[in-house]
């Protein structure tokens, strides 16, 4: 594992194990995903090469921002796949992943309440080798007259794990290139979102906010009106293009890239603000931050990451503090352009020499108290 030109050796994680956060589980031979691409089953047929060329012909400028390469995408990522990923992070940072937790992946029914099948379905893949899945974030949409019922039904599927909340992706945005993720502006503060959410506070679950940056806002207000619920905010608050162009004409120029880094900067001190939000680093290799759209990945190795998200890390680091911050892989969406130790190692490149107790719990006491974990 390299580490930044001058830092020495790569620091060591002084934990017994890591929690991550945010990984999707998936096995299209299972079940249906309303997240799938177009024409998947072409692309999980065909050899990687053949389905990156069909991909970059054929996706939308949207999917291709997201995904880059479909190869991690379409085919089943399962816990003996994380394992496997995680190889090498013991040599490399001293400790290995010891537990994860599943966010929802777009399962498709006709019930009402279907979404809660794929909690059972994950909690029973606890019974395969691999890494040990700790805990659950389901899909609930509090709309939904169902909605007090279908988080019933998460948490009684729920059986070797923990069901630990829900999460609505909510990214909107005004370059007509970049995927917007749900059907209505300004979700989170719609009056039948609110009516329902007041469900999830009285299960005493938490909630994943899923937005682009400059929908922070929501967020907050969000945190506002209910503090005794627990938000946890996706990668980093998604400043999308902040290091390269994205869509149509995001992150176009030097000085584009400077104003959302500036407004970014702003907005998670303002989310930092409300002491029920928790900051989730991760998505730290997705590629909607602008690193590039070659399949074979954008990022040449650990050093280059840490120079780019590094200061990222850090600013959240300082506004939220040691105890409101959480780690996630984000994989295996980010697997297209780092590693799972490029991740972990660039987090340590910039926490190691705050001290082991910072390092802990961001890479697991935080997300055993936030996600309810059992040890």
């Amino acid at each position: 594992m390299s580490s930044p030109a001058g830092h020495g050796p790569p620091p060591r994680a002084a934990v017994p194990g890591i929690i991550d956060t945010h990984t999707h589980f998936w096995d299209s031979g299972a079940f249906d995903r309303d997240g799938g691409l177009p024409g998947s089953t072409t692309y999980r047929l065909a050899p990687n090469v053949i389905a990156d060329l069909l991909f970059a012909a054929r996706a939308s400028r949207a999917d291709r921002d997201v995904i880059v390469t479909p190869r991690h995408v379409v085919r089943p990522y399962l816990p003996p796949d994380h394992r496997a990923d995680a190889e090498g992070l013991l040599d490399a940072v001293g400790a290995t992943v010891d537990g994860v937790v599943h966010v929802a992946s777009s399962w498709t029914g006709h019930s009402p309440l279907h979404a809660a099948t794929e909690s059972a379905w994950i909690d029973s893949l606890n019974e395969l080798p691999g890494t040990p899945i700790a805990g659950l974030v389901g899909f609930a949409d509090p709309r939904d007259e169902v909605f007090a019922a279908l988080l019933d039904a998460h948490i009684a599927a729920v059986v070797h794990g923990r069901f630990s909340g829900i999460r609505i992706v909510a990214g909107r945005h005004p370059d007509p290139e970049v995927r917007d993720w749900c059907d209505e502006d300004s979700l989170y503060q719609s009056p039948a979102f609110l009516r329902g959410f007041r469900h999830l506070a009285e299960r005493g679950l938490i909630f994943e906010a899923c937005v682009y940056a400059d929908q922070t806002p929501d967020v907050v207000a969000l945190a506002r009106e209910f503090p005794e619920v627990t938000i946890v905010v996706d990668h980093l608050a998604c400043p999308v293009g902040i290091f390269g162009p994205v869509g149509r004409h995001t992150g176009r120029s030097a000085a584009a890239r400077a104003s959302i880094r500036a407004r970014w900067r702003d907005q998670v001190a303002a989310l930092a603000d409300c002491p029920n939000v928790v900051m989730k680093i991760s998505g730290l290799g997705f590629a909607l931050l602008g690193y590039g759209d070659q399949a074979d990945g954008n990022i040449a190795d650990q050093s280059v990451l840490t120079d780019m998200v590094g200061p990222l890390i850090a600013r959240c680091v300082e506004v939220f503090g040691p105890d409101r911050i959480v780690f996630g892989s984000n994989f295996p969406i980010d697997k297209a352009n780092a590693s799972m130790v490029m991740l972990v190692g660039s987090v340590l490149d910039v926490t190691g020499s705050l001290g082991a107790d910072l390092v802990r719990n961001i890479l697991r006491d935080n997300a055993i108290r936030v996600y309810g974990i059992n040890t």
